[in-house]
């Protein structure tokens, strides 16, 4: 039966200038909706077609230009009437790719001819045409993403974590909540992505579950910042261990780490642990960067003040440029 043609934007809701994931989540939302094995009022398989036929179109980037230069008749015309309409850009088209002049070799097919080739052999619909018996039909579910919270610890060394995910429904109240057991791999950073195959949502028909997506955030740490797989922390010095130099403990992933300080350092110079940073999956690790700190004690002993007097009528302790 012929179906009266709609513009194919129209027919799945979305702007002509729609990405292509708009395009596919548009189509997905309609296939789900008004598919005959879901749906089962009378004019449910006719949509069905309609918006698929739309999406075949629109998904491939050749069909989406061709018809938007030319409309319902994109399938239709012959190569020269589209030059002669499309100008230059269809000659370009056609050197470009030989495959754009053999899509219209024969004239136009119709609508009967294109879905019976979308449904029939290589494509995800097989056996019985639309009737009395459902055709084999098959969608994958969608992909879910949610957070994972990742400490530093879990990150250098990776772990196995159990979490628990709900979902909620249309109104925000709580539907289910699900548990899952999650292998974190050595070497993640902020933003990883890990992937739970088939734990997304479900599919249609013979379709395959989706996927599920646990975006890795890296839990604030007090002892460091994390500058991609470099950890930065800040070491006080006390006033002589800077001026005299000294060899000081510093926290690290794996524990704690000597740090050699030479003589003569100042607040904000930085000194770097190679390899104490965060591991990479196939990359030597991290660097730890230290940043140091002069401490200067509030509250003097009679002892203390006594040294930091002789130090002040020590000319030579003064520093040599006081404004830089």
């Amino acid at each position: 039966m012929k179906i009266e043609f709609q513009d194919y934007y129209e027919r799945l809701g979305v702007a002509r200038d729609a990405k292509p994931k708009v395009v596919q989540s548009a189509y997905r939302k309609l296939a789900r909706k008004y598919h005959p094995d879901v749906n089962k009022e009378a004019s449910a398989e006719e949509r069905f077609k309609s918006i698929t036929e739309a999406y075949e179109v629109l998904k491939d980037p050749d069909k989406r230009r061709r018809y938007d230069e030319l409309g319902e008749n994109w399938d239709r015309i012959s190569p020269e009437d589209f030059e002669r309409q499309a100008g230059d850009r269809g000659r370009r088209a056609r050197e470009r790719d030989p495959r754009f002049s053999q899509a219209f070799e024969g004239g136009g097919s119709g609508f009967s001819d294109f879905f019976e080739a979308f449904f029939g052999a290589g494509s995800q619909f097989t056996g019985a045409s639309f009737g009395s018996e459902a055709p084999e039909w098959s969608m994958p579910g969608e992909d879910h993403e949610a957070q994972i919270e990742v400490t530093l610890d879990e990150a250098h060394r990776g772990a196995q974590k159990s979490i628990e995910l709900g979902s909620t429904g249309p109104d925000g109240r709580p539907l289910s909540h699900q548990r899952y057991n999650v292998t974190i791999p050595q070497g993640v950073r902020e933003g990883t992505r890990i992937r739970l195959a088939g734990q997304g949502g479900p599919g249609m028909g013979n379709g395959t579950a989706g996927d599920l997506w646990l975006v890795v955030h890296l839990s604030p740490d007090p002892r460091f910042q994390v500058r991609g797989h470099d950890l930065e922390t800040r070491l006080r010095l006390a006033p002589w261990e800077a001026a005299l130099g000294a060899i000081v403990k510093v926290p690290t992933l794996s524990g704690q780490a000597d740090l050699k300080v030479p003589a003569g350092v100042s607040s904000g110079q930085k000194l770097r642990l190679r390899g104490q940073g965060l591991a990479r999956r196939s990359k030597p690790a991290g660097d730890l960067i230290v940043v140091l700190e002069v401490w200067v004690p509030k509250e003097l002993s009679a002892r203390e003040r006594e040294h930091y007097e002789a130090l002040r009528d020590d000319a030579s302790s003064l520093p040599p440029d006081r404004v830089s």
